[in-house]
């Protein structure tokens, strides 16, 4: 069966709930990444050798948890992290559910790139900022931050199309969303008409955030 406009003419509030809910849990794994991927990866950065919080502990434990969480496959960590979830939101189905292991997966994916926008700065203005007398803080706050702010929007950029695709994922096992959606219907019922809307938004959402990521890098960019 091809697409059936009439049939889609239908399923718009079911689209229109799924959209809903993939929003929810990407926003909702995007802020906590951020919240915490950002310093994870800013340590990351400063207790590397060299630099002023120089920790080879640190640098090692830390390096290690990312590394570890990263080299889970999606699909494992949210069966794995059933435990957790119910702990935290009292169920392991839904959009809140899903946004538990959306979040882990994502806050060292994002450390990582922060981390990596901050090995780009040249160490020549980190030098400079502490020969003035900067203390650790004002560094960080003044010339890391503010010097790899056009990597860390880009960084944010990519973090989020990523959470799309996993939140997709997450569908698999009642997460809700568009992958959800696409699941019981366009997979289970053989429905192709859904599988090519959920397809279609999916492929507009992750443009028009890339367009506008590159859009708000390109313009704090001050190099």
């Amino acid at each position: 069966m091809g697409f059936d406009f009439n049939h889609f003419v239908e399923l718009i509030p079911d689209i229109n709930t799924a959209f809903m809910q993939t929003l929810y849990m990407i926003t909702i794994s995007l802020s906590v990444a951020v919240v915490i991927g950002l310093p994870v990866g800013i340590l990351l950065y400063v207790t590397d050798k060299g630099l002023f919080w120089e920790s080879k502990t640190v640098q090692t434990i830390l390096g290690f948890v990312v590394n570890l969480v990263r080299s889970i496959p999606f699909i494992i960590l949210l069966v794995a992290l059933m435990p957790l979830t119910e702990l935290l939101v009292k169920t392991t189905i839904g959009p809140l559910a899903a946004s538990v292991s959306l979040s882990v997966a994502a806050i060292p994916f994002f450390a990582r790139i922060v981390e990596t926008a901050l090995r780009e700065i040249d160490k020549g203005v980190i030098e400079a900022a502490i020969a003035a007398g900067a203390t650790p803080w004002m560094i960080i706050k003044d010339v890391l931050l503010l010097e790899a702010r056009s990597g860390i929007i880009s960084g944010v950029t990519l973090t989020l199309i990523s959470l799309i695709g996993f939140s997709a994922m997450a569908g698999t096992v009642g997460g809700g969303g568009i992958g959800d959606l696409a699941i019981r219907y366009g997979y289970y019922r053989y429905d192709n008409t859904i599988m090519f809307a959920t397809v279609l938004i999916l492929i507009i959402l992750v443009q028009v955030i890339q367009l506008a990521g590159d859009f708000i890098a390109k313009v704090v960019d001050k190099r």
